[in-house]
C-alpha cells in the first residue's frame, strides 16, 4: 500500500511539480482545470455519495491538490475530492478520447483534453466527494510534518499506551502517514527494537525514534517514494533501504544479519544487533 511519501508523490504529480511518471514530454497538472465529466465504471469505487457523483461533481474547476495521511485530497470550487489508493490504486492523467483499461475504475473528462484516471486492479481503493471532510478525517493521528508534532508530544503519546512500538506506529489514528516500509526503517535508524512497548521507550529514545521518523519519510519524498512491485512505479527509495527486504543480508552499520519476524500480521525487517530486544533493554537498564 503506498504510504505517505508516494501519497505525497502523486499529489505533487498532480499539481505539476513532479511528473517523473507522465506518460507526455511536458509536465502535466490539474490544477485549474474544470470537470466537463464523469464516468464510474465501478460503482463501489464512489464511498460517497452514493448517488449522483457525475452530475454533482461536472463543472468543478480544482484549486489545489494535497495530502492527509494517505488521503489524496482534491479541493474543488465546491466540494472536495477525496482518494484512498489503498492497496493497487493509482491517479495519473492521460489524453482525452481513450478506451477505458481494463482495471479504470473512474475517469474525469478535464478541460484541455486531458483525462484523471483512477485505475484500481484490486478494487480497494475509494473516493469521496464532500462539502466537509472533518468526519471523513477525524479520527485521524497527527500529521508528522506538522509543527504540533513535536518530540514531548510525541514521548507523551507513547507513554499513554502500551503497545509494541509497530503497530502503533501503523495506528492511523495514532499518527497519520507512516506504513510499513517507513516504520521498519525508522525503527532501525533510532536503534528500537520493533516489539518493545511504547512506554518503555525513554524520552532521548522517542526524541531519536521522532527525528528518524521524519528523516525516512522526507528521504521516502526526495526520492519518490519507494516502488517494491508493480502497484507503484518510479519511485528509488528502494535503494536506500538499510532493513526493509533485506532478510538474512549483512545490517549496514554494523555487519550483523538482518531479520525477519512478524508482528501484528505484519512482515517486519530489523538489524538484533542495532535494535535490542525488550529483555536486553532490561537488562540494560
Amino acid at each position: 500500500m503506498p504510504e505517505l511519501p508516494e501519497v505525497e508523490t502523486v499529489a505533487r504529480n498532480l499539481r505539476g511539480e513532479n511528473p517523473f511518471r507522465a506518460e507526455e514530454s511536458s509536465p502535466l497538472s490539474i490544477l485549474g482545470r474544470r470537470i466537463e465529466g464523469a464516468v464510474v465504471a465501478w460503482t463501489p469505487t464512489i464511498a460517497a455519495p452514493r448517488r449522483g457523483f457525475a452530475g454533482r461533481i461536472k463543472g468543478q474547476q480544482v484549486e489545489d491538490v494535497g495530502r492527509r495521511g494517505k488521503y489524496i485530497v482534491i479541493r474543488l470550487d465546491r466540494d472536495t475530492l477525496v482518494v484512498h489508493l489503498r492497496m493497487s490504486g493509482d491517479l495519473a492523467m492521460r489524453p482525452s478520447g481513450r478506451e477505458l483499461e481494463k482495471h479504470d475504475r473512474v475517469v474525469l473528462h478535464l478541460t484541455g483534453d486531458q483525462d484523471l484516471v483512477f485505475n484500481d486492479t484490486r478494487k480497494f481503493g475509494r473516493i469521496w466527494l464532500l462539502a466537509d471532510t472533518d468526519a471523513l478525517f477525524s479520527k485521524l493521528g497527527p500529521e508528522p510534518f506538522d509543527e504540533s508534532f513535536t518530540a514531548a508530544r510525541f514521548y507523551k503519546a507513547l507513554q499513554s499506551k502500551r503497545r509494541q512500538i509497530k503497530p502503533l506506529l501503523l495506528d492511523q489514528s495514532f499518527l497519520a502517514g507512516v506504513g510499513n516500509i517507513y516504520a521498519d526503517e525508522s525503527l532501525h535508524r533510532a536503534g528500537v527494537h520493533p516489539l518493545r512497548t511504547s512506554d518503555s521507550l525513554s524520552e532521548k529514545e522517542a526524541a531519536r525514534l521522532h527525528v528518524e521518523i521524519r528523516a525516512v519519510l522526507k528521504e521516502g519524498i526526495e526520492n519518490n517514494g519507494a516502488s517494491i512491485d508493480w502497484v507503484y512505479r518510479g519511485g528509488g527509495f528502494q535503494n536506500e533501504f538499510r532493513v526493509y527486504g533485506r532478510e538474512a543480508e549483512a545490517c549496514f552499520r554494523c555487519g550483523g544479519t538482518v531479520a525477519r519476524i512478524v508482528v501484528g500480521q505484519r512482515g517486519t525487517h530489523y538489524c538484533p544487533t542495532c535494535q535490542p530486544g525488550p529483555d536486553v533493554v532490561k537488562q540494560m537498564k
